[in-house]
């Protein structure tokens, strides 16, 4: 099973995906990626359905080991320095990850949030048709911590491995969200 190790989460680190979607009748809100476009862009960019859950990182410092299988992976959002074992890979690029490789993610040099988007999603458990967190509520999965082992999802096919692959930023206003 592809799942990633938590080694350091910094100071919050959230799974997102769009959020949740028709519940303020019932007082449920959208919540969902605070920067919807960021984590739309990694899953595009990685061939998962835009909605996909990815981790939200809030001013850096998540670490995470691969295990189980080589993993496709982007980080979007606020730009800043991201690197496998300690070989800098950069954001916004497609990146290979081989089991037992460990992906940090650095705070931004501008900017407050970041999203590591792995091709086939974080596979957590979806609570009124999101796998979001809505930390005024408490709803959805609880923040990540240091030691959780969060499953990722089937990819729906392997690509090759390779080192990396840049893609080019996407102008947020070219993206409909709904």
């Amino acid at each position: 099973m592809r799942s990633l190790r938590v080694r350091a989460t910094g100071p919050l680190t959230l799974v997102e995906d769009l959020g949740r979607r028709g519940g303020s009748g019932i007082g449920v809100g959208r919540s969902g990626a605070a920067d919807r476009a960021a984590l739309t862009q990694g899953n595009r960019a990685l061939g998962n359905p835009e909605g996909t859950a990815a981790l939200e990182v809030t001013f850096g410092g998540l670490e995470v080991e691969v295990a189980g299988d080589l993993l496709w992976c982007c980080v979007t959002g606020a730009p800043g320095e991201v690197s496998v074992d300690g070989r800098g890979v950069g954001s916004h690029n497609l990146v290979s990850v081989r089991p037992g490789e460990v992906v940090a993610i650095a705070p931004p040099w501008a900017g407050l949030r970041s999203y590591l988007c792995v091709r086939g999603g974080i596979a957590a458990e979806e609570v009124l048709g999101s796998r979001s967190r809505d930390v005024l509520s408490g709803l959805g999965p609880a923040p990540v911590a240091e030691g959780d082992v969060l499953p990722v999802g089937p990819s729906g096919g392997e690509w090759s491995a390779v080192d990396s692959v840049r893609i080019p930023d996407l102008d947020a206003s070219e993206m409909t969200l709904d």
